[in-house]
């Protein structure tokens, strides 16, 4: 008899809840990869709304000549976008949609805890794709009507709100702690990979027809939508009526209760092998050592559920000021560049809008590495705020570094391009995952899981405040030069830090008092 594949042989190791947790893992990804996919373009087609006219072919100007027209400074521009104020009105775009964003963002958590998740979130991403089509059928019906852009931008932002209250309550259903900044920091790798394809796909079209920059991705996030409503489970409960007619050979069936994060305490199925009990089967990945201090937990059965947390109750959870504050001026920095980034190149570089789109990816690529960094590091060192706070520091001259260094060549820009975005978007992807799960989840609450997606949206939202003023700011001070732009987002980054600084202060002192474990004497 031929040997069992060593492939094979790991596919049936896993049990069926590990298979569905995976999915959920994978499928909540590729949904909220589709929101940034979809809110991407409009930093694309910046440079197209404005051209510079004075790069215009010689060839299409003496044409015009020809004809007996003459070629203006804003001939070129995609009215209203073609008048002096234009950063003005750019700015305007993206103010729309990020305010309503942070409005739209402290609504959603308690809208969502009262409806079904796959609901909601499948109504959002349909909504969503709807908005984002009808910015790019501007262009194909001619519209130059900057009322139109603004209420399209307005109403996309707030059915935006529907996608991360909704996915970190999926997560957080299905995934307990251990390695949660790894875990995290992976999985939200989902906001780099979104704002990649965007720019891609959106980059494709740009020069050519930018309308297709928002129709594309609006379609994309619609079928995504379709996706959510025909395959996402937000709960393990909720496949105790697929299961109930017998179980597995070789597996025993335990009743296990548990509090979602959506407000549900319910009882459901745990499919084991005979094995020796194990924690770790709440995780993807085996866990060598957690950061969590291990207490002793009673659990007492109840007929009613916990009641979900006020807002000033979550207000009162320590640490949730002050990371909010934080996330606030993070938020503000990367979403500058995230909307304004791409426009920067173009100036700076001196590229075509489909260049500058394709290398700004590479902010996001940045992004991407330190996020998993962040989340690793704060893993193995026990400290949150402390990873958060030294990268705000390295982050600031970095950025300084980049304002200078971007107009000497295509290489350095790559390389300080990959270094902005880690140090960038890696304390912005640890505070709104795994520190937002750790504050949800804190032991004042006393086992009330029901505070998790309230605290996600006060820290998020607070965020979403910086991330709606960055690229507001951003659009009037690029007009005195884009020097003040990047004194602007230093100026923000030292201010993210300084909020930081009492609860660095404090896990400095707890490192310090901490008597060494037998298991950190034999790593040593």
């Amino acid at each position: 008899m031929a040997p069992v594949p060593l492939g094979v042989r790991l596919l049936v190791s896993f049990n069926r809840e590990q298979w569905y947790r995976a999915l959920t893992f994978l499928l909540t990804f590729l949904l909220y990869t589709s929101f940034h996919l979809s809110r991407k373009p409009i930093s694309i087609v910046k440079s197209e709304l404005h051209k510079n006219c004075s790069s215009a072919s010689a060839a299409e100007a003496s044409t015009l000549t020809a004809a007996g027209q003459h070629l203006s400074h804003h001939d070129c521009s995609w009215k209203p976008f073609d008048k002096s104020n234009y950063k003005q009105l750019l700015g305007a775009l993206d103010y729309s949609f990020l305010c309503a964003y942070a409005v739209g963002m402290y609504l959603s958590g308690i809208i969502g805890e009262r409806l079904p998740i796959r609901l909601y979130l499948t109504v959002g991403m349909l909504t969503s794709g709807l908005f984002t089509c009808l910015f790019g059928l501007g262009f194909t019906f001619n519209i130059h009507n900057m009322s139109f852009y603004i209420i399209v931008q307005v109403a996309n932002g707030l059915v935006q709100t529907t996608g991360w209250p909704s996915v970190v309550a999926c997560i957080g259903n299905w995934f307990g702690k251990g390695r949660r900044g790894l875990i995290m920091g992976l999985w939200n790798s989902h906001t780099s990979v979104g704002n990649i394809l965007g720019s891609l796909i959106a980059g494709y079209w740009v020069s050519s027809n930018w309308g297709l920059s928002f129709i594309v991705p609006g379609l994309i996030i619609a079928a995504m939508g379709v996706v959510c409503f025909l395959f996402l489970i937000e709960h393990p409960n909720d496949l105790k009526s697929v299961f109930d007619d017998g179980t597995p050979a070789g597996h025993q069936v335990t009743l296990k209760s548990r509090s979602s994060t959506n407000g549900h305490s319910e009882t459901y199925l745990q499919y084991k092998e005979n094995k020796a009990p194990s924690f770790d089967t709440e995780l993807l990945l085996p866990r060598e050592t957690s950061c969590v201090l291990v207490q002793p937990v009673v659990v007492v059965k109840s007929e009613s559920e916990p009641a979900a947390i006020s807002f000033m109750g979550a207000l009162r959870i320590p640490g949730v000021i002050e990371f909010s504050l934080c996330l606030l001026f993070a938020k503000l920095v990367s979403y500058t560049f995230l909307f304004w980034l791409p426009l920067y190149i173009t100036k700076a570089a001196h590229l075509d809008a489909k260049q500058a789109g394709d290398l700004s990816t590479l902010f996001d690529v940045g992004g991407i590495v330190g996020g998993i960094l962040a989340g690793v590091t704060s893993d193995k060192l026990c400290m949150r705020a402390t990873t958060c706070a030294v990268m705000l520091l390295l982050a600031a001259p970095t950025l300084y570094g980049f304002s200078m260094i971007s107009e000497l060549g295509f290489g350095p820009t790559v390389a300080m391009l990959l270094v902005c975005g880690g140090l960038v978007n890696g304390p912005y992807a640890l505070i709104t995952t795994a520190v937002s799960a750790d504050l949800g989840t804190h032991k004042s609450l006393k086992g009330n899981a029901r505070a998790l997606s309230t605290v996600t949206a006060i820290i998020d939202g607070t965020g979403s405040v910086g991330a709606a003023v960055g690229p507001l700011l951003a659009g009037v001070l690029s007009a005195g030069g884009w020097d003040h732009v990047f004194y602007m987002l230093m100026a923000a980054d030292f201010l993210s830090l300084l909020f930081l600084l009492r609860l660095v202060t404090k896990e400095l002192i707890s490192v310090k008092s901490r008597p060494i474990t037998a298991v950190e004497l034999k790593e040593h």
